[in-house]
């Protein structure tokens, strides 16, 4: 996941191959808590991580449910039937509303001594409706801030549960999911009849009560339903484990993915691109989202697990439609209406307005910055698609899904970059989003790259691996490319000789490197240590010498610009290697300071060190580089100079990182 403050996504043409998606957010969390509240194991498959679901895991085990958790796997010891429960504790669940409400409601109906809080938005996002059914079947249920709103105390409940249990239906499906999974707690309880819940005006985002619906009969409670306003709990129903149940991929997150095969110009001819892990035959009422991507034209097969999406009609067609169905899915609807052919409308999205964000007017805000018109109501948004593309930063709000929306304005055919603020929020839901987009994605122009060039202990490695981390980039370090080449050669039996120039040129062009966290891997084996021997330097010299061998370097260096960008430290990376680098700079700094600095660095290793024979080393390894026949070291014609004779490492990021920002469009 990037960690980055911003993340800069370089225009996009198009996407090829296959995507994997996680699992559903919604499913994860449901499933979660229906296994903490059933007696005995239950073992979860596909299971999503993310921060929601580590929010309900923390909070599982507060409660005293065993949680053990492997990859995608998670093993949930119940609580059902136990009375040794714990009936204290203080919950903090974050942004987390799938984790806040049913929690809510679960804790209410069992009793104890609760609190429940999350982040200073949690505690906008309101709860008074959930509050008010629990409080009207005999729930002690406390607000502890803001009425209406979380923190929330819990006590000991005088369950009342012979009249229906109403709740409004318009603000939030969630408040009815809550009570759904609640009630069967108490169903079982001596002299307890069915119990009923009915709905108070219009139920919004049905699809998501079919999904609480489907999980609860998998969990052995058959609620039955009059259409969708009376919902019945039957007498003595009980949570029951299935032993096994998998979590289906996330529908939401596909839409990001069926929208950009949808505006992809090459989608892999006609192939298109294949969604993996939800199809056809989803329980999730995003699913839907298919419908309405078609209605704009998109090209879209589908399978029992599997969809295939691919560019048809262009530009797309204008919609106006009722989006209660898809509320999460529709906001990637918003974005594929600036690619339209007109103004579209989406309606019947009031639920926007109390999600992690008033989504609405952050939508609304967001798209104006890309140059569209934008008119937004209580309950809808109408997009008028940019005259004029602009280059944006998108605010994110701390909400997955504006992040996610906003990286697919990176296909805007001006071909312009789009800025990603705190591309970590996508944590909620999708941590590897833009790992899986960049993973399937074609850049429409060439690649960003900063290249930072300069002497030896110059500390040209250092700053420009700093620089890639702050940007997210991919970070080159070529001098640890040709130690890993000479250290390869010598695990193969080859002397970095002459006589052996060929075979080794051919290992060179396929070698396995990977570079990250300041580690060096080679065929995933970490060779940190080995390649900062003595040894393995003069091997480096060796065969850089050889010019097949350096040729086919060059190309593997190269086909090391990837998506969102590289930056590359060595002595030819402006003037041999990307001579077409969007920044240049040459770091250096004098003879002495940079003897110094190696002096230093090698005392602190306990490795004893003569400063003066540092120097005089430091200053023929200098000439040497000027002079060698094959891209000698000089700074390339448009390079920007940097001497840090006095600068501290931190300063020398900052300035590279000023020279970059002033090329930005942003």
């Amino acid at each position: 996941m990037f960690e980055t403050t911003f993340l800069d996504v370089p225009a996009l043409r198009a996407v090829h191959g296959t995507v994997r998606l996680p699992g559903s957010k919604s499913i994860s969390n449901r499933v979660l808590l229906l296994a903490a509240l059933c007696r005995g194991r239950t073992v979860v498959h596909d299971l999503l991580d993310s921060d929601d679901t580590q929010v309900m895991l923390q909070a599982l085990r507060q409660l005293g449910c065993g949680v053990a958790v492997e990859g995608a796997r998670a093993v949930i010891d119940g609580l059902g039937g136990r009375a040794d429960r714990p009936r204290r504790a203080e919950l903090f669940l974050g942004n987390a509303g799938t984790a806040m409400r049913p929690l809510t409601a679960a804790l209410a109906v069992l009793g104890g001594d609760y609190v429940l809080s999350g982040v200073p938005r949690m505690h906008e996002r309101p709860i008074g409706d959930l509050v008010d059914a629990l409080r009207a079947l005999g729930c002690d249920v406390r607000y502890t801030g803001q009425d209406g709103y979380p923190p929330l105390a819990i006590g000991e409940p005088q369950l009342k549960l012979d009249q229906p249990i109403p709740v409004r239906g318009d603000v939030s499906s969630q408040f009815l999911t809550a009570l759904l999974m609640a009630l069967p707690l108490a169903a079982g309880r001596p002299g307890t009849q069915d119990i009923v819940i009915e709905v108070v005006g219009e139920l919004i985002s049905k699809p998501y009560i079919e999904i609480t619906l489907q999980l609860l009969a998998r969990f052995g409670v058959q609620v039955r339903r009059e259409g969708w306003q009376r919902f019945i709990i039957p007498q003595g129903a009980a949570y029951r484990s299935p032993g096994d149940i998998h979590v289906e991929a996330d529908a939401s997150s596909a839409s990001y993915f069926i929208a950009a095969g949808a505006l992809s110009a090459g989608a892999g001819g006609q192939n298109g691109l294949k969604i993996e892990g939800v199809g056809a035959d989803s329980i999730q009422g995003d699913i839907r989202f298919v419908e309405a991507a078609r209605l704009m034209g998109a090209h879209i097969g589908s399978g029992p697990n599997w969809l295939r999406v691919r560019r048809g009609r262009w530009p797309l067609a204008a919609i106006d439609l009722d989006c209660n169905h898809i509320p999460d899915a529709a906001m990637t609807l918003a974005v594929m209406a600036l690619y339209a052919d007109g103004p579209s409308t989406l309606r019947n999205i009031a639920s926007w307005r109390v999600k992690e964000t008033d989504r609405i007017a952050a939508m609304a805000t967001e798209l104006r910055k890309l140059g569209a018109q934008v008119h937004e109501g209580e309950d809808f948004i109408r997009i008028t698609p940019p005259a004029t593309w602009k280059a944006a930063s998108i605010h994110t709000y701390d909400d997955h899904r504006m992040a996610m929306c906003g990286s697919l304005a990176a296909f805007n055919p001006a071909g312009l970059p789009v800025r990603i603020e705190d591309p970590r929020c996508v944590g909620k839901t999708f941590p590897d989003y833009f790992e899986t987009l960049f993973a399937i994605a074609e850049p429409a122009g060439p690649l960003p790259v900063i290249c930072i060039d300069g002497p030896t202990a110059s500390g040209k490695g250092t700053v420009a691996a700093e620089v890639a981390r702050r940007l997210g980039y991919h970070f080159l370090d070529s001098g640890a490319i040709y130690r890993m080449t000479g250290l390869a050669a010598r695990r193969q039996g080859l002397a970095p000789e002459p006589a052996h120039e060929a075979a080794i040129a051919d290992l060179a062009r396929a070698l396995p490197v990977r570079f990250g966290a300041g580690r060096f891997r080679l065929d995933e084996e970490d060779v940190s240590d080995a390649i900062r021997t003595e040894a393995a330097g003069m091997d480096a010299s060796r065969v850089s010498a050889l010019p097949a061998v350096r040729q086919a370097l060059v190309e593997l260096q190269r086909d090391c610009a990837r998506l969102p960008g590289l930056v590359a430290d060595g002595r030819d990376m402006g003037t041999v290697i990307f001579p077409q680098a969007s920044l240049k700079v040459y770091l250096t700094a004098s003879a002495a300071e940079r003897a110094d600095r190696r002096h230093k660095q090698l005392i602190s290793k306990g490795i004893p060190a003569n400063i003066d024979s540092l120097r005089a080393d430091l200053e023929a390894r200098d000439a040497r580089d000027k002079n060698r026949a094959s891209a000698p070291l000089k700074p390339a014609q448009d390079a920007l100079l940097l001497d840090n004779s006095h600068l501290s490492i931190d300063q020398s990021v900052d300035q590279v990182l000023s020279w970059w920002q002033a090329r930005q469009p942003f």
